[in-house]
């Protein structure tokens, strides 16, 4: 396996574990061992996203779903998310998903953003290829109408 597959899975294992930690790109590095500009590159190049834009999209996905599945406030909702105000959440989250975090919850269906990145390896004639792929679920709830 080629060493920046290796160091980008860790830095995927470490932000999926700490996802409702307070981490940044400085943790992350100082845990993976490398300076955060060198991991960030490195992570860019083998995922087509920023470290950064990895841990905001993974946690608007966990908090969309918190939205549609639990009655927590949406400023705990917000806080768990890394946001320290419900208006830089509100902002980030419509961004994302279009609708505002309320009117999200209301419409009640759960469509999932980013899921953790899966890096597969294969290895031909001793040589290692890898696609990264995401998989996405749709979930989707059943509403009933009573025609009047």
């Amino acid at each position: 396996m080629n060493v920046h597959k290796k160091i980008v899975k860790k830095v995927i294992d470490y932000i999926e574990d700490n996802l409702e930690n307070e981490i940044d790109l400085e943790k992350i590095a100082e845990n993976i061992g490398y300076s955060k500009f060198h991991l960030n590159r490195i992570f860019t190049e083998e995922t087509g996203y920023t470290i950064y834009k990895y841990l905001q999209m993974r946690r608007l996905t966990i908090a969309a779903q918190k939205l549609v599945n639990t009655k927590k406030p949406i400023t705990e909702i917000a806080y768990e998310a890394g946001y320290n105000s419900q208006q830089a959440f509100s902002l980030a989250f419509k961004q994302i998903y279009l609708y505002p975090p309320k009117t999200y919850r209301d419409i009640g269906v759960f469509v999932p953003r980013q899921n953790k990145i899966s890096l597969n390896f294969r290895v031909y004639s001793g040589y290692v290829t890898y696609k990264v792929s995401v998989t996405y679920r749709i979930s989707v709830r059943k509403i009933e109408v009573d025609a009047a």
